[in-house]
């Protein structure tokens, strides 16, 4: 399930970035006292009390005719379309200003839940808030980004409003794939091909699939639901508001998937980009199929898929588990053979082992070859026990933490892929310090 979005709007300089990087932790966002500074939509993934949401920091909006501002506002008002809740920041110095009542009228006229911040708050009982109920967005919640007061109180009310989804599918059956890469790769003539339709529009323009186009099928008795996104292109390469979006759903995409196809263009191999979208779908654990598509357009002999594997391999070294298919979506060589990939990879996702059939090979494994040791003391590893499905988790009790090296934990991994197999999979390993109470 995708997570919820939480978009932070409102004039510049109010504070938007600060506030971004005060609930993120850490500083994404540029910020400075120069108005403007943030142009481009930023997003990352929060948590509060343990609920976790997509936040957007996005550029101040103002109602004049330069450029700039046109295109932020444009931008601005994309995450307010897209959002599940808003966050209007205010500046408690400045108090009610003309850009602050047309920001309040684009949010009442969204429809959309609307919590009001009153920023730059330093002492609560010296800078009264009152005038902002002017706005007609319901009681401001005055803060400081810059000093953290009050977040608390804010982020409980955007969890407290954030939407409650149901699950998208009732049919445990059914598995979701995401189709996934650059523009102009062939994602759309690949969704074509299994649907038997022309349900999306396929141009050699890039870039005109611009949402996330869910399709249901079934094949074989199986049931999927198919996910096509926009390509998702370098940063300092997309210029489009509407393209930039269109990276957030895309992101979305593959957390709702079960499945991510990364397809990638045989005629110009593995770029930057296909790495920085294999390395987001891998850092959320989803099972991954790479298909190389225009597969008909490559001159080939007898080596040429052997030196297409290895480059692949050397290109993705952080996705070996991953199975590669060579497919052409345009006369549909191979196509249909990603579904029972799919297939395949799916059940592997969702495969259990039992406690003491990991236990029994973990003690071959450490017999076989001893784990590492640190100033006379060895690593020990006294259970194992499977936590978790999509990906595979394993726990792993020591006796001290810090003597497991991360080359003997990837000797474990390829064990256990010896063993148990978990293709196209990432595997997740927790490694634990045995205590008495464990």
């Amino acid at each position: 399930m995708a997570k919820p979005i939480v978009a932070i709007v409102g004039r510049p300089n109010v504070g938007k970035s600060t506030l971004f990087n005060r609930i993120v932790g850490g500083r994404t966002a540029i910020v400075e006292d120069q108005p403007g500074v943030t142009r481009d939509r930023l997003y990352r993934e929060a948590e509060w009390r343990n609920i976790k949401f997509t936040l957007i920091d996005t550029g101040g909006i103002k109602w004049d005719n330069d450029k700039i501002s046109v295109q932020v506002k444009k931008q601005a008002e994309l995450a307010i379309e897209e959002a599940q809740l808003i966050i209007f920041l205010t500046d408690a110095r400045t108090g009610v200003v003309v850009d602050d009542e047309e920001v309040a009228h684009l949010l009442r006229k969204s429809g959309k839940p609307v919590i009001l911040a009153v920023n730059k708050v330093e002492n609560f009982a010296t800078q009264p808030v009152y005038e902002f109920y002017s706005l007609g967005l319901g009681t401001p919640i005055p803060i400081s980004a810059s000093h953290g007061l009050n977040i608390g109180d804010l982020l409980d009310k955007v969890v407290e409003l954030l939407p409650y989804t149901e699950a998208e599918e009732d049919q445990d059956d059914m598995i979701k794939i995401a189709v996934v890469g650059r523009p102009n790769v062939g994602k759309s003539s690949l969704i074509n091909y299994l649907l038997g339709e022309k349900r999306v529009i396929v141009s050699d323009i890039p870039g005109t699939t611009r949402d996330a186009i869910d399709s249901l099928f079934t094949y074989n008795d199986q049931k999927y639901l198919l996910i096509d996104t926009a390509g998702m292109r370098k940063r300092k390469k997309i210029n489009d508001p509407v393209e930039k979006y269109s990276v957030v759903r895309s992101l979305q995409a593959i957390e709702r998937a079960d499945v991510v196809l990364l397809v990638l263009d045989a005629t110009s191999g593995v770029t930057e980009q296909d790495t920085k979208i294999a390395g987001y779908a891998h850092e959320e654990g989803k099972a991954v199929i790479i298909v190389v598509n225009k597969w008909d357009l490559i001159e080939k002999d007898d080596k040429t898929m052997n030196k297409f594997d290895k480059a692949l391999r050397n290109n993705l070294s952080f996705m070996q588990y991953a199975p590669i298919i060579y497919i052409s979506a345009l006369t549909g060589q191979r196509v249909i053979k990603i579904l029972e990939l799919v297939d395949f990879v799916a059940e592997q996702a969702a495969r259990r082992i039992a406690t003491n059939v990991l236990n029994r090979l973990m003690e071959e494994i450490t017999a076989l070859n001893p784990p590492p040791t640190d100033k006379g003391k060895s690593l020990k590893i006294l259970y194992t026990t499977q936590v978790g499905i999509k990906p595979p988790t394993f726990v792993l009790f020591v006796n001290d933490t810090e003597l497991m090296h991360f080359s003997y934990k990837r000797h474990i991994e390829n064990q256990f892929r010896k063993a148990f197999g978990f293709e196209g999979n990432p595997m997740k390993f927790i490694i634990k310090q045995r205590t008495d109470k464990d």
